[in-house]
């Protein structure tokens, strides 16, 4: 059983409402998203574009379904635009995102990112140049000092398509930043479409996550994937992710190290799909009774 006063459980919207494709979803209202999130059983959400922009409204929509925010995505082209930039939009996204609760802003690097064209996902993915890491690793740095400057943390979150995917690119990552700025948002999901040994990434940088995400993975649809020279949209569209005990990833050794590690924080349930095929409100109550049956939370 883990300490249900250290963790927190949440889901994503981009089950309901998809905003790399927003035709999936398209019909989910945000007050039918949050309603259904919090009728599933859980007491947090990641922020979606269909979300109030104003903190205030949020707030309201959200503490009449006994909800908070725990995190959103942020963008950095650390390796592609002036750092000056991309510190301004930081900055904004977290004064935004701890008017509403949340004290964790997840980055992921967007410099030649493939995640949102449709080009192959493995043999087209990026990689960094040193000059490239350099920028990235020493940006980091500086953006988590700012946050935390405002009582937050900064967790980096490693993504298909990107030039911080695979388990060693996530070693460079770590090895080249300070501990005490940059945290980890660790992600089953993606780890294991990499290709990648997901417990011993979870083991190897436990001390370092501030943020995870429950993301199942459909092997099968993975090896089309790759066979097929499909885009990580593409994969998306066909169900290649789906939510916890229902796809083909093992998180009982997931769970067992976070709570042999003391772990506290959110974990999220995230799936991004279609919709139409997965409906959000049955999967959603799907994940939550796994991971109840698993974990007792």
């Amino acid at each position: 059983m883990v300490n249900e006063a250290k963790i927190k459980l949440a889901i994503a919207p981009i089950a309901w409402t998809n905003d790399d494709m927003p035709d999936l979803g398209k019909e989910n209202t945000f007050e039918q998203c949050v309603s259904e999130m919090a009728l599933a059983g859980y007491s947090g959400s990641e922020v979606g574009n269909k979300y109030p922009k104003d903190p205030d409204a949020l707030n309201r929509a959200l503490k009449l379904r006994g909800l908070t925010i725990c995190n959103a995505w942020f963008s950095s082209f650390l390796t592609t635009k002036p750092y000056e930039e991309v510190e301004a939009a930081f900055v904004k996204q977290c004064d935004f995102l701890y008017a509403v609760g949340a004290r964790v802003i997840g980055a992921a690097e967007q410099g030649h990112s493939i995640q949102g064209l449709e080009k192959p996902i493995f043999d087209d993915k990026p990689c960094f140049t040193d000059e490239e890491w350099k920028k990235l690793c020493g940006g980091l740095n500086k953006l988590g000092e700012k946050a935390a400057g405002k009582g937050m943390r900064l967790a980096y979150h490693h993504h298909m398509g990107t030039g911080v995917q695979t388990a060693a690119e996530i070693d460079r990552l770590m090895e080249n930043t300070d501990p005490a700025l940059l945290s980890l948002l660790y992600d089953t999901g993606h780890l294991v479409f990499s290709g990648e040994d997901y417990t011993a990434v979870l083991n190897k940088y436990i001390k370092r996550i501030a943020h995870v995400h429950l993301k199942d993975m459909r092997k099968p649809l993975r090896e089309k994937a790759k066979q097929e020279k499909w885009s990580f949209l593409k994969s998306v569209r066909e169900g290649v992710f789906t939510v916890p005990g229902c796809g083909d990833v093992d998180f009982i050794p997931v769970f067992e190290a976070l709570k042999a590690h003391g772990y506290e924080g959110w974990w999220v349930v995230e799936a991004e799909g279609d919709p139409a095929k997965a409906n959000p409100l049955e999967y959603a109550i799907k994940a939550r009774a796994y991971i109840k049956d698993k974990t007792g939370l």
